[in-house]
């Protein structure tokens, strides 16, 4: 998984983020193309959460959880006192926000050091109410067994979209490994998942991620990740597991003050009244319900994804065995072709196809992946990938994919990925 790096001033550098974190397929590790894209497809809103709360030093998806994705982050012991918010008069609903409030960086971080064990603080760093931008804190916190970075974002949806469902939604197994994970309504209504994971799902290093993911009946969602490590990713493991407990983890982001924090944001357009889309205009679940329509007669679906932007997979089964479909259909990727299909077949209408066999990506014995990764003229890109298995987490139950590669190729160069681009 790409770490990108990003250059002053502030605004490019996000820019680059969004960028990056959507072009983060890369040709030289195959398996990077499907493997984070379940994370891709029910989170979209991590891009811009990533790019913030990443530093702008290291943008990636990593694992299921790709939901703060911080180079080094860490929190804070626990404080009661009225600077863990700004000062105001009582603090408005997340429905009504009064403009007179506003939470800084600091009131970010004295905010969630007051929710948490006592401990020492490092690598600090925070945002307020005052930008555009979701407000968040990350830091590193050190309760004496060990440093662990932390960070928490606070920003809203429609809590009773596909988008809400599919943030506090457990992933499926058969495509993202775990250790636990429990989803479950809250009883003033609220969504609340608690996952405990791993940095990089096939454990290639033993890098804890747990996260908790929480969205409000008003549409307030928080998001809180720790790390059994002083950074995400490219630090050595510090502690047998991170700081807080899943008792804790939900003690944090169902604390009232993020409530107050989105509800001194700025004010947003309304999600629509007709449903959630992703940015490409193509609506949540839609990838999945074409694909679909495009398998072989002799193919059944045994099991497939929830509803999702850009990402979609598919169990199928053609008599021999279960394997894993996966497909991801990003618009604008026309930056991308130098690189990844420089060595493409280019056909007369201009399509760049390119197809390849390589290993699976998780660990799994004699698993392999064979994929065909397609760009229109336009920018863009679909690239569907098939398993010799029904879960990446588990070994190979069949010889190989129950699509070949020209049934691959055929799927990804299909015109019904272009009526929604």
């Amino acid at each position: 998984m790409p770490e990108n790096q990003h250059e002053d001033p502030f605004e490019s550098r996000f820019a680059a983020a969004l960028r990056d974190t959507g072009h983060s397929f890369r040709t030289d590790d195959p398996a990077a193309l499907v493997g984070q894209g379940q994370v891709r497809g029910r989170r979209k809103q991590l891009l811009r959460r990533t790019a913030v709360l990443g530093g702008m030093t290291g943008v990636a998806l990593v694992g299921v959880g790709a939901t703060l994705l911080l180079p080094t982050d860490v929190h804070d012991p626990r404080r009661t006192s009225a600077a863990a918010g700004p000062a105001s008069t009582a603090g408005p609903s997340a429905a009504s926000p009064s403009p007179a409030e506003t939470f800084t960086g600091d009131d970010m971080l004295r905010s969630l050091k007051e929710l948490l064990p006592q401990g020492t603080y490092s690598e600090e760093a925070a945002q307020g109410t005052e930008s555009t931008m979701p407000p968040y804190a990350r830091l590193v916190f050190d309760d004496g067994q060990g440093a662990a970075a932390l960070g928490l974002s606070v920003d809203r949806m429609d809590p009773g979209g596909e988008q809400a469902a599919q943030w506090t939604t457990c992933p499926d197994k058969k495509t993202v490994g775990y250790d636990d994970c429990t989803s479950a309504t809250q009883p003033d209504g609220s969504r609340l998942m608690l996952l405990r994971g791993y940095e990089y799902p096939d454990r290639r290093v033993d890098t804890k991620w747990w996260n908790a993911e929480l969205v409000t009946p008003d549409g307030v969602h928080v998001s809180l990740s720790e790390w059994n490590a002083p950074a995400q990713k490219d630090a050595p493991v510090s502690r047998p597991r991170p700081p807080l407990s899943v008792e804790q983890l939900k003690e944090v982001v169902t604390a009232d003050v993020w409530k107050r924090v989105a509800a001194a944001m700025p004010q947003s357009p309304k999600p629509s009244a007709t449903g959630e889309a992703s940015p490409e205009g193509r609506p949540s679940g839609a990838i999945a319900k074409t694909l679909m329509g495009l398998l072989p007669e002799n193919l059944k679906v045994t099991g497939r994804s929830g509803p999702g932007g850009e990402y979609a997979y598919l169990v199928v089964d053609d008599g021999k065995g279960g394997s894993l479909v996966q497909i991801n259909v990003q618009p604008g990727m026309s930056d991308v072709a130098g690189e990844l299909f420089k060595d493409a077949e280019k056909l007369p209408d201009g399509r760049l196809v390119v197809t390849r066999e390589s290993p699976g990506e998780k660990g799994g014995k004699n698993v392999v992946m064979w994929t065909a990764d397609t760009l229109r003229p336009d920018g863009l890109r679909v690239v569907i990938s098939a398993f010799n298995t029904p879960d990446q987490n588990a070994d190979a139950t069949r010889d190989t994919p129950a699509l070949t590669l020209a049934q691959l190729r055929e799927i990804a160069l299909s015109t019904e990925w272009d009526a929604g681009a």
